[in-house]
């Protein structure tokens, strides 16, 4: 194997161990924004639905990872779909209509 094959598959792992921990912040987060709204988070899961490179604070590149969760009232039929925005390590954006406006980092 070569060094560069030894470096992309550490690199991949390297991505998916970071992807993994952001998965978790994100859940996280909207279970204690659910608990604080009393908002029930449907499938107890949030779903990564956009990653992009886009620059931090400090100009360098970084992952932005964008989920989304559903939620609904506790009884309730209707759903809301509700969003999260980090880059990097930092919460940059949480979104859930009806409930919250646009919070912006720091939350």
């Amino acid at each position: 194997m070569t060094t560069f094959g030894f470096l992309l598959i550490l690199l991949v792992i390297g991505f998916w161990f970071d992807t993994q921990w952001t998965y978790t912040v994100a859940l996280t987060l909207c279970k204690r924004l659910c608990m604080e709204l009393r908002l029930q988070l449907l499938d107890d899961t949030v779903a990564l639905t956009c990653i992009r490179l886009k620059r931090n604070a400090h100009g360098r590149l970084t992952f932005q990872r964008t989920y989304t969760f559903e939620v609904t009232e506790q009884g309730g039929n209707s759903r809301r779909t509700g969003t999260l925005l980090i880059r990097g390590k930092v919460l940059e954006m949480v979104e859930l209509p009806g409930y919250l406006r646009r919070t912006i980092s720091p939350v």
